[in-house]
């Protein structure tokens, strides 16, 4: 028998054993190290050769992500690890480290129980390292700390003991500053600080095998003086045989990580509103596989022979081939054709899959990346939301016509792996949209749309995602029907940045109980009597029924939300979607027989009067801006300031950091584009950066016309302006 195939079976026995299972994920800024180390724990594992680990990339699966040194997509494995005479099953995710592919870190946490966050010795805690901890702590996932490239300190720094706890000590503060900003107000989350003693952190070299943590060392004798010892005499190979990397950080996952029993009762009410006197949400929260099935998909791929693979949660209930299960939001049932475990690349089928493990199963053709998948009807679990927007488009068309249905089934398909990605297809003119969270976000999707799909196309230039948002309040504002017998007053203002905050992370929205939607925008600032109005959320803008006793509203109301999402949908200025609006209805005047007062004269007159009512509130454009962070040598900081000021960006902070400079600023992602060609430029190659989506806004005001009216030229919009903008 194989030896993959005896893993596998191994996998099989222990799935049933929810005390001995952990889920993590391993999520990092990037180049830290993820995948480096993941070869290293597949390694120890006996899954792939101990020579090649940390050289193979094994969980980098894709061509493209060989290519370019990155991961792309989040990669799954399942792995046995024993510990204390018990051996436990590992379900590992290695995440994507870049920015622009944020939104598999976002997914993969909704899956796992702990995190092992990787930093790196010599840069330390990074935009993105703040990021994956914030996306792990708000899914209610437990983090431990993993130190990588500590070899570096040793033989390029040449640092001492001293020196080296110093840098080390600081790092661990960083992260455990981070984790305390963001727990503070989580009430069911105890002190997840992490430290050494406590045995939270380990520390090692991913490329060289090695690895220590206050329990290894008790048990080995091996620590930081005979480290830099075996480091300086270049007995890295040693090092890696007496205290292996794999050992130590898999001692510490079974160790220090909660199993499914542990964590679900405290992540099911964080995760899922339904009713928690159900016998479902007890089944949930007890990992009952004996229970209904509940199954939330994480990710969706593709498969060239087995078609679309939904990967993700069993939280209740064993998954078995043949099973006929719900889909949230889509009617009718799935068939589940297989039910298997992700190997890195491979997917291997199994018999069944129960309640705390992670699956890939086949069959669920309705389920995209965040449906809830059911054996009986139930609420689905919160959306998965993803902490950056798109934020930059690009236009993609097949070159021959006959690619054309090819290539709209195409992006469908993109769109359901992943929801990141927003689709515009236009079946008229051929020409489609792709937004997504960077240039590299799109390159990737486009190069596998040519390569994978075989589909030549054209591709325009990065277009730059804008949005339109009040500036003060508006007088009231009416909006007439076509055949002026219904009215509606409407008055706009800008809504605090606390409360867009809200809605954006998803902790304010119309799915939430009524009582506990009012109490959290009261928390943001909003007050009593405006909250308990609420009767539309569309993006991050509100509508407020300030009516009292009008005759037919209620029957209307469903078409004065259609108005009022066109109207948002496509803003006064340059149909750009409008954001941070407070909507208020004062009053309505409405004809007494249903036919005069249908979709063809409510929605127009509601458009009509949002879209007056913004201008009113002097709507601007909002620019996407992002967080630019350059480490350049002390000879070229000036010419990488001058590339952040030169793009209309600002300089914030330089300090030296170890060897080199850091300059960190903002600039607008308009500006951003190209930047990585002239920054090696400027600074002669030496410079690393990283960018960092820092949300939207007010462009400058000379900027405001030329820049509307090329957009407004590019939609095929009139090229003038209403009269009643006359504020730039």
């Amino acid at each position: 028998m194989g030896r993959r195939k005896k893993i596998v079976q191994e996998c099989e026995r222990l799935m049933d054993k929810p005390e001995n299972i952990r889920n993590i994920a391993i999520a990092a800024h990037v180049d830290h190290g993820k995948t480096t180390l993941s070869d290293n724990l597949l390694a120890g594992a006996g899954m792939i050769s101990d020579d090649t680990a940390g050289q193979q990339l094994a969980m980098d699966t894709k061509e493209d992500e060989q290519e370019r040194g990155i991961t792309i997509d989040a990669a799954n494995v399942s792995m046995t690890h024993e510990y204390e005479d018990t051996n436990h099953l590992i379900n590992l995710i290695d995440t994507p480290g870049h920015v622009d592919f944020g939104g598999d870190v976002t997914r993969a946490m909704r899956a796992v129980d702990g995190a092992l966050v990787v930093v790196d010795a010599v840069e330390g805690a990074m935009p993105q390292t703040e990021t994956v901890l914030r996306q792990a702590l708000r899914e209610g996932v437990k983090p431990a700390l993993f130190i990588n490239k500590v070899d570096r300190l040793i033989s390029e720094l040449q640092e001492g003991p001293k020196e080296m706890q110093e840098r080390l000590l600081d790092v661990i503060s960083d992260v455990n500053e981070l984790i305390r900003g963001m727990t503070e107000e989580m009430d069911d989350i105890e002190d997840w600080t992490v430290s050494v003693e406590g045995g939270t952190v380990a520390f090692g070299s991913a490329l060289y095998k090695w690895g220590v943590s206050a329990p290894s060392m008790a048990e080995t004798g091996i620590g930081f003086p005979e480290i830099i010892e075996m480091e300086r005499n270049d007995q890295r190979l040693e090092l890696h045989q007496q205290s292996p990397l794999s050992d130590v950080v898999l001692d510490m996952v079974a160790e220090h990580f909660p199993n499914p029993l542990d964590a679900q009762p405290r992540r099911i009410p964080r995760i899922w509103r339904g009713d928690d006197t159900l016998d479902i949400a007890r089944q949930m929260q007890e990992v009952d596989d004996d229970g209904e099935v509940v199954f939330m998909v994480t990710d969706i791929s593709m498969d060239p022979h087995a078609g679309e693979i939904a990967t993700g949660r069993v939280f209740s209930g064993t998954l078995e081939k043949g099973q006929e299960l719900y889909v949230s939001g889509t009617a009718g049932k799935n068939r589940l054709q297989s039910v298997g475990l992700f190997m890195g690349g491979e997917r291997e089928e199994v018999g069944h899959v129960p309640a705390g493990n992670i699956a890939a199963v086949t069959g669920l053709r309705d389920a995209i990346a965040g449906s809830t998948v059911s054996s009986i009807e139930m609420t689905p679990f919160e959306s998965i939301e993803h902490i950056s927007e798109p934020v930059i488009t690009k236009s993609v068309e097949a070159q021959s016509m006959d690619d054309l249905p090819k290539l709209i089934e195409t992006l469908q398909q993109v769109a359901k792996e992943d929801p990141t990605i927003q689709i515009e297809i236009n079946e008229d003119t051929g020409e489609h949209l792709i937004s997504g969270q960077g240039e590299l976000h799109l390159e990737v999707i486009t190069q596998r749309i040519q390569k994978n799909q075989g589909i030549p196309v054209n591709t325009g230039e990065p277009i730059v995602v804008f949005r339109e948002s009040p500036q003060q309040e508006s007088r009231e504002v009416e909006g007439v029907s076509p055949n002026r017998h219904n009215k509606f007053y409407i008055t706009v203002h800008p809504l605090s940045e606390d409360i867009v905050d809200e809605i954006r992370l998803g902790n304010v929205s119309m799915d939430m109980p009524e009582l506990e939607r009012r109490e959290a925008l009261q928390e943001a600032g909003m007050d009593k009597d405006t909250s308990q109005n609420v009767e539309h959320i569309f993006g991050t803008n509100i509508l407020i029924d300030d009516t009292k006793g009008i005759q037919h509203l209620n029957e209307t109301m469903e078409l004065v939300v259609e108005g009022l999402e066109e109207a948002l949908e496509d803003g006064p200025l340059a149909g750009e979607p409008v954001q941070g609006a407070l909507l208020r209805l004062h009053d309505a005047k409405l004809h007494e027989d249903t036919i005069h007062r249908g979709p063809a004269q409510v929605i127009p007159a509601v458009r009509d009067a949002v879209h007056r009512s913004l201008i009113d509130a002097e709507v601007r454009l909002l620019e996407p801006i992002q967080n630019v962070r350059i480490d350049v040598p002390s000879e070229h900081m000036g010419a990488a300031s001058g590339e952040i000021q030169g793009r209309r960006g600002r300089v914030d902070d330089m300090y030296q950091e170890g060897d080199l400079m850091v300059v960190e600023g903002i600039a607008p992602v308009d500006e951003m584009i190209g930047f990585s060609s002239d920054i090696r430029s400027a600074t002669e190659g030496r410079a690393s950066w990283n960018t960092e989506n820092a949300g939207f806004r007010v462009m400058a005001d000379n900027l405001q016309r030329e820049t509307i009216m090329t957009i407004r030229e590019r939609k095929g919009m009139k090229l003038e302006l209403p009269q009643s903008i006359d504020y730039f």
